[in-house]
């Protein structure tokens, strides 16, 4: 209802612009999906659109400020969906299948943030702002598991180095944790979609779900 209100209050002229805008990102991502981000162009979608090139660097002044709304988008989604996940008392078992359900249903959306970086790109802050609300919801439900073993070396060496965290004051050992869920899984899950696993003859899913049991459980490392 907020978000009707405040569509009511545009002029139409801004919610025209709005609408071009949101056309030009799904032809963007229609794009990407076939030819990878790197590969985007502003030009061809001008052309898909029957606009001249500069009309369209009206609405996106550069490939880069295109990619970026997308890239928020996707972070903005995945963020939102843990938020809502974790209002519910979701543990991190089920903030993992909620993260592959959200990957599945766009993988295109999922490797433009989590696949092969696109060369010449840099994300502004306010998108690593955004990543860092995700990891501050694993940190959280990383903190709410048993221990799990005696300290490693590796978790001496992240008291020093937890910038990643953007101050959460998880220890060094939910750290450890939080990066172990999130680089396997991600893993599993990168394989996946990129169809690594077709002809293999497993299910996926199952697959997902014993890495999860091996990484929830108390000798997990």
């Amino acid at each position: 209802m907020a978000e009707q209100g405040r569509q009511g209050t545009k002029t139409p002229r801004e919610r025209y612009r709005a609408q071009v805008r949101a056309e030009i990102k799904e032809r963007a991502r229609e794009q990407i999906a076939s030819a990878g981000a790197s590969a985007l162009s502003l030009n061809a979608i001008a052309k898909q659109m029957g606009m001249s090139g500069p009309a369209l660097y009206r609405y996106f002044g550069s490939r880069d400020e295109l990619i970026t709304e997308l890239v928020r988008d996707a972070y903005r989604s995945l963020a939102d969906t843990f938020r809502a996940a974790s209002e519910t008392g979701a543990d991190v078992a089920a903030l993992a299948h909620a993260l592959r359900e959200w990957a599945l249903a766009d993988p295109q959306r999922y490797f433009l943030v989590y696949g092969t970086p696109v060369p010449g790109y840099h994300a502004p802050e306010d998108i690593t702002a955004i990543a860092s609300e995700i990891m501050a919801v694993l940190l959280d439900a990383c903190a709410a598991l048993p221990p799990n073993g005696p300290a490693s070396p590796f978790e001496a060496h992240l008291a020093g180095h937890r910038d990643w965290a953007d101050g959460h004051p998880a220890p060094p050992a939910v750290l450890h944790r939080a990066l172990a869920f999130w680089t396997r899984l991600h893993g599993v899950l990168s394989l996946e979609l990129a169809g690594h696993f077709t002809g293999m003859g497993f299910d996926p899913a199952l697959f997902f779900t014993a890495e999860l049991d091996a990484l929830a459980g108390p000798s997990a490392q």
